[in-house]
């Protein structure tokens, strides 16, 4: 019961992807062909909520549901394991016409195919876990 919040959040978040189209291999399409603004708008206004929020939590001292301090931390900002990264999370997404978040949202759309996808994910995590310690960070 305790985590039943996440739940409903999950929920919310799944109807809100698949009512603004997001989930939609075609507006996936749309945005790789540069054919639409579409998943740029929704992609963009995340970016705008996110930094918006983020500094609220750093100027309004904020706190995690646990009561700890939010802290956020200085990252090596090399420019090849963000192209690398970039262009590894991009051909998932063209294969598979899904990033992580939509994954979850198209099988709970009964997309079943999707189980593979995700299960290809957790592999992928799981490969990366083996071989971390020997990349470039």
């Amino acid at each position: 019961m305790k985590n039943i919040k996440y739940l409903i959040i999950g929920i919310l978040f799944g109807i809100i992807m698949t009512k603004s189209e997001a989930i939609s291999w075609y507006r996936i399409q749309e945005m790789f062909r540069f054919q639409s603004f579409h998943m740029y708008g929704i992609i963009g206004s995340a970016l705008i909520v996110g930094v918006i929020i983020v500094q609220l939590i750093k100027r309004y001292k904020l706190k995690s549901l646990e009561g700890t301090q939010i802290q956020f931390s200085d990252k090596n900002m090399s420019v090849a394991r963000y192209l690398y990264g970039g262009i590894i999370f991009g051909l998932g997404w063209a294969l598979s016409g899904a990033c992580p978040g939509p994954m979850f949202t198209l099988l709970g759309n009964g997309y079943s195919v999707f189980l593979v996808v995700i299960g290809s994910a957790i592999l992928g995590t799981y490969a990366y876990g083996l071989v971390r310690a020997r990349l470039p960070h």
